[in-house]
């Protein structure tokens, strides 16, 4: 029987967010039997309900409670293009305008609550934003609602983002390295490790004026909830328990089950499932099929998310590089930075012939768009991920034990390099950014090292595997002892059933009691 509880939700306007959120709604609803709530604008609502049926997950039933509502949004108010809900497709100078612009739905929020209070007779238990909606918190707290912050990054990655944002460091220093607040006075970042826009702000800037109040907000909230595994970011973790003061649940990874029960293995059937409105340059079962005349742990992924390109020389750098290597690979390839991103391939950005070479000798398979990232990870002939360190890259590759090679771009993913690179020894960084120099032969030797089947690369795949098993073990449900990652969206179940039970029958007309809650988290 299931509770007549509801959660709203309200993720940040990108696809690397909206998943995340649809995936921990699944988890919450299938755990509680609580109606779901997903808040967004128009398209981005479109995007969702057509990922909720595209994927395969037969622990994702039809007739599960979630629901999605529209929130009305213009784009062309704030100076972006028509039909702009999310950053999908939006160049770089126009990021910040859409990150300005999303303030705007606090009210249409705000007066989607109210008609949903009316007909449910009382507030949701809580509303979890993303950790750029921190104008959400007061909206929660005007509608007697709790208020938790989802960040759909790593807790070490999360920490240093928030830090850097709230505190500017590399603005008191001439030095390129500095001291990082929460962290250990030893610890040291690069400001090469800053994306170009955090590494000008100043406080009066654009970025500045969006990043500090939202993130400031959220420190108010009552509790985070971080898309990571306990045992695999204890560093992290324990710097962001520290440094925020609030309960931190770790609920990751938000990833398919069948990505997380089924063990590496050939092309028998997908768990990558269809991303919604992506077209594959080449039919996903050709990748696989192609894998599967591979030995093992002898191809090397690569892809830099659906977002991010690669300057022209570069990519003609990085294909030398692969080349000379000799090494099987997979490449997502997009066209170069200051091209149509989804445009066509042009045979002056690779070395003459390159394509041509690479099919008959079937070193390598160049795969335009999109590819079925997770499917390839967990071929047994995968034995490396060349990526930009985006979180969810980096849950899909050791969730399948599978090292990285870090070419960090944005956001926090240079954070997310360095902490793969110095605490978990699970990835070598070949370089970072749009703008760096790089040669085929430094490509060469860090594929090589990676790729090798002893010393630095046989370490490293020991490692991975080693993480694969605490992630797994971290979403065991039967057994003697539940995993990590259960036991905290339990524990964070409850808090909030608690705390609801705590406030006032005035404030919100009914109650669920402490004796409620097994049957409750049992549906």
């Amino acid at each position: 029987m299931a509770s007549d509880e509801y959660i709203v939700m309200l993720p940040y306007l990108a696809h690397g967010h909206l998943i995340p959120f649809l995936a921990l709604a699944r988890q919450i609803q299938q755990r509680t039997g609580f109606t779901i709530i997903i808040a967004s604008t128009k398209l981005n609502i479109q995007y969702l309900r057509r990922s909720s049926v595209s994927v395969d997950d037969s622990n994702f039933p039809s007739h599960s409670s979630i629901r999605f509502v529209e929130l009305p949004f213009c784009s062309s108010a704030h100076d972006l293009p028509p039909d702009t809900e999310n950053t999908e497709n939006l160049s770089l100078n126009k990021m910040i305008n859409l990150f300005h612009a999303s303030v705007s739905l606090k009210d249409p929020l705000l007066h989607v609550l109210h008609d949903i209070i009316d007909q449910e007779g009382r507030p949701p238990l809580c509303i979890i934003s993303d950790v750029f909606f921190g104008w959400a918190v007061d909206v929660a707290k005007s509608v007697g609602a709790m208020h938790i912050t989802f960040s759909t990054g790593g807790a070490y990655g999360t920490m240093t983002y928030v830090s850097l944002w709230l505190n500017l460091p590399h603005r008191s220093t001439d030095s390129d390295e500095f001291k990082l607040p929460g962290f250990p006075e030893s610890y040291r970042f690069h400001r090469s490790q800053l994306h170009q826009y955090l590494r000008v702000a100043d406080g009066t800037d654009m970025w500045s004026t969006f990043m500090q109040p939202q993130i400031s907000r959220c420190l108010e909230s009552s509790g985070w909830l971080c898309n990571t595994v306990e045992e695999i970011e204890p560093f992290g973790l324990d710097l962001l328990r520290k440094y925020l003061r609030l309960p931190v649940w770790t609920i990751g990874p938000l990833l398919p089950q069948a990505a997380l029960k089924k063990p590496s293995s050939s092309h028998s059937s997908s768990i990558s499932g269809q991303h919604a409105g992506k077209k594959s340059g080449v039919p996903p079962e050709k990748c696989l099929e192609w894998l599967d005349l591979k030995s093992a742990d002898s191809v090397l992924y690569i892809s830099f998310g659906s977002q991010n390109t690669i300057g022209a020389s570069q990519m003609m750098e990085l294909a030398k590089g692969l080349e000379d290597s000799a090494k099987s690979f997979i490449w997502v390839i997009r066209p170069p930075l200051g091209f149509d991103i989804n445009g066509e391939i042009r045979a002056e950005w690779l070395p003459e012939g390159f394509e041509e070479r690479i099919r008959e000798n079937k070193r390598g398979l160049l795969v335009r768009n999109w590819a079925p990232q997770l499917d390839i990870l967990a071929h047994k002939s995968t034995g490396a991920f060349l990526s930009h360190c985006g979180w969810n890259s980096i849950l899909e590759s050791l969730s399948q034990g599978v090292p990285m090679i870090g070419w960090p771009m944005a956001a926090e993913q240079a954070y997310n390099s360095k902490m793969l690179t110095e605490e978990m020894g699970l990835s070598v960084e070949l370089t970072r950014g749009h703008q760096s120099v790089i040669e085929g032969k430094e490509v060469k030797r860090v594929v090589e090292l990676v790729m090798d089947e002893k010393g630095k690369g046989k370490d490293m795949r020991k490692k991975a595997a080693e993480v694969r098993v605490q992630i797994r073990s971290a979403i065991r449900e039967e057994g003697e002892e539940q995993g990590s990652s259960v036991k905290a969206i339990d524990d964070f179940v409850r808090t909030i059933v608690s705390k609801r039970g705590a406030l006032t029958a005035n404030q919100l007309g009914s109650k669920i009691s402490e004796k409620e809650l097994p049957t409750i988290l049992s549906n």
